[in-house]
């Protein structure tokens, strides 16, 4: 298997990774039980194939050494990186605003890149150029990582969640905590078992074993203000400690998203519920901001189930029971993987949310054919990245060269990455920062005539007591609700 990160602009919260347990090798066989898991939990898929090897491989915005290669120069072809973790064992890939984490299968958690607040959990703010075991973690095995703007989420095999990084909006979940926490710490008050996080721009939530979800960071309460006056907002928006998102009482919640102004949650038997703003259709309504879930009506998907969901920063992607894939949201990048018929449809309806769903092009969720039974998708903040058919497919904005097609052209339907070893590569995992992605590949033992690859070394586990870009301008934010971010750097 093979990870490969591409200049891929970057989303927060990955909801589904692929885990490949064990190898049992029968008579030149490699037969792999491969543990996928998405916001309905663990599937087994079991599937026989030569023998194979792990390789890791990076490609993107690296401003901050987010690629893990030593360096800090934009890397637009695939690089191959070396003395890493044994990629085989890779479970799950993410990024945030300039840095990386990787996860592995026993549990383990490697990071680089922007570390100014600590977010990187190494108990300093040196940036830190190739993947390094975070040690505070050692002993302490990592479920689930979710890489917020400047800061991250860690959750542990237990269901315990912890913190690190800035606080400066109550995004770590602890209220009267330091500005910036550079070690993970455990966020106390939440002492329900969580079985998936998520993080956003400036805010998080968790999703709780009995169906609960619960938010904290104020990144969503400036806007709800500004477009709800008189309004009282919920506790759950202003909080900087979770607090129980108020209107889901009678759903069970099986895993939670975030963007960059909004969040989402969806329920066991299929229901998407969304709230809050929705500059740009993204919550499929025709009000300005939700301050409470809303659902979104089942005929949005052609009356099918919801069975899994992404978001960037101000698009969703949904995947039905039959494996359909809507996208909704914003649009004038390609994020959605199609053409709307006018600029105008840009602009959300500012009416009455009680009225009839009746919302412009973009806030229709419309199906990808093309995408139909895809195995793996993972949105960045502008552009999208799905597996279908073992080949990686990109859309959305590429100024930077994140979809990986050579150009800086946006991409605007699902197009193959072809600059990814072929066929009998098999791509597995795929996953985003906010400047570079990262996809997980499975390559044959022996290089196909003509690839240079090198099998990685690999190193101890990180839960062995062992050594071991500003990646968006502010034209992309358009001054919503960010006025720290660093325009100069990608």
């Amino acid at each position: 298997m093979v990870i490969l990160p591409y200049d891929w602009r970057g989303g927060f919260i990955p909801t589904s990774v692929g885990d490949m347990r064990d190898s049992k090798h029968m008579s030149g066989v490699a037969v792999l039980s491969i543990k996928y898991q998405n916001c309905n939990g663990m599937h087994d898929l079991l599937t026989a194939v030569s023998l194979t090897t792990a390789e890791v491989f990076l490609r993107g915005a690296n401003s901050y050494g987010q690629l893990g290669l030593g360096h800090k120069e934009d890397v637009f072809l695939p690089q191959q990186l070396s003395d890493f973790c044994q990629a085989g064992c890779i479970k799950s890939v993410t990024g945030g605003g300039g840095h990386s984490a990787v996860v592995t299968d026993g549990g383990g958690l490697f990071v680089c890149g922007l570390n100014k607040d600590g977010q990187l959990g190494l108990g300093h703010t040196e940036e830190v150029l190739r993947f390094t075991i975070c040690k505070p973690l050692l002993g302490c095995p990592i479920q689930q990582v979710a890489c917020g703007w400047d800061f991250t989420i860690m959750l542990t095999e237990k269901g315990q969640v912890l913190s690190c990084g800035s606080n400066a909006f109550g995004q770590l979940g602890v209220p009267h905590g330091p500005r910036k926490c550079v070690v993970p710490q455990a966020i106390e008050c939440l002492r329900e078992k969580v079985v998936c996080v998520a993080a956003g721009l400036r805010h998080a939530l968790a999703t709780t074993a009995t169906g609960s979800v619960f938010q904290w960071g104020t990144g969503l309460a400036s806007s709800g203000r500004r477009l709800c006056p008189g309004q009282n907002l919920p506790l759950f928006l202003t909080a900087k400690e979770p607090s129980r998102v108020t209107g889901l009482e009678n759903s069970t919640a099986v895993c939670a998203v975030a963007g960059s102004d909004h969040s989402a949650s969806l329920t066991d038997t299929g229901e998407l519920y969304v709230w809050g703003r929705n500059k740009h259709g993204q919550l499929a309504s025709r009000a300005v901001f939700l301050p409470l879930p809303q659902r979104i009506e089942a005929h949005c998907f052609q009356d099918e189930k919801v069975t899994a969901v992404w978001s960037g920063w101000t698009h969703l992607v949904a995947k039905t029971e039959s494996g359909k894939v809507f996208t909704w949201g914003r649009a004038d990048y390609g994020q959605l993987g199609r053409r709307l018929v006018s600029p105008e449809a840009q602009k959300p309806v500012e009416q009455d949310s009680s009225l009839a769903f009746q919302g412009p092009q973009n806030s229709v969720p419309s199906p990808l054919h093309c995408l139909t039974g895809a195995t793996e998708i993972s949105c960045g903040s502008e552009h999208n990245l799905a597996v279908i058919r073992d080949e990686c497919c990109s859309w959305g904005w590429n100024e930077h060269g994140m979809c990986g097609d050579g150009t800086e052209s946006n991409v605007w339907t699902p197009t193959p990455v072809q600059a990814l070893p072929p066929s009998p590569s098999r791509l597995l995992l795929v996953g985003c920062g906010a400047g570079h992605s990262l996809a997980l590949c499975q390559l044959p033992a022996h290089p196909v005539p003509g690839q240079d690859l090198k099998v990685t070394c690999p190193l101890p586990d990180a839960t062995e007591n062992t050594e071991s870009q500003g990646a968006v301008d502010r034209d992309r934010l358009e001054g919503e609700t960010i006025s720290d971010l660093n325009p100069e750097k990608f």
